[in-house]
């Protein structure tokens, strides 16, 4: 499973102390079926617990998410910060999922040396 996070969420993520690890962690919950939310077309929201905070107190992120095959961390709020997505949201979010996942090996190396994605 190879993860990756765009540059604004990891931008975020940095902000909010959210690390590495503990976002491979929650891949590996995914893979065993630990998500919060299927949101369909291949989007899942996942909450993360920050050091000290836990789950509850933690984070949510969106993640364009292919069982076995990649994971792409596309964004992340704070629970107090919005509760759900407009529809317009989730579609587009939905159409991200799927150009993403359908990123072959090229399509991969050119995005991370040009620095629209970072490799976890």
């Amino acid at each position: 499973m190879r993860i990756f996070k765009n540059k604004l969420f990891h931008k975020w993520a940095t902000k909010e102390g959210l690390t590495d690890q503990s976002l491979r962690q929650a891949i590996e919950e995914m893979e065993k079926g630990l998500f919060d939310a299927n949101l369909g077309g291949h989007v899942y929201k996942k909450r993360i617990g920050i050091q000290g905070r836990g789950k509850r107190g933690g984070v949510r992120t969106l993640i364009a998410f292919k069982q076995g095959d990649k994971a792409f961390f596309v964004y992340g709020f704070a629970k107090n910060q919005q509760a759900n997505l407009t529809t317009n949201e989730l579609q587009t979010l939905k159409q991200l999922a799927k150009e993403l996942l359908g990123y072959r090996e090229p399509a991969l190396r050119t995005a991370i040396q040009v620095g629209k994605l970072i490799e976890v």
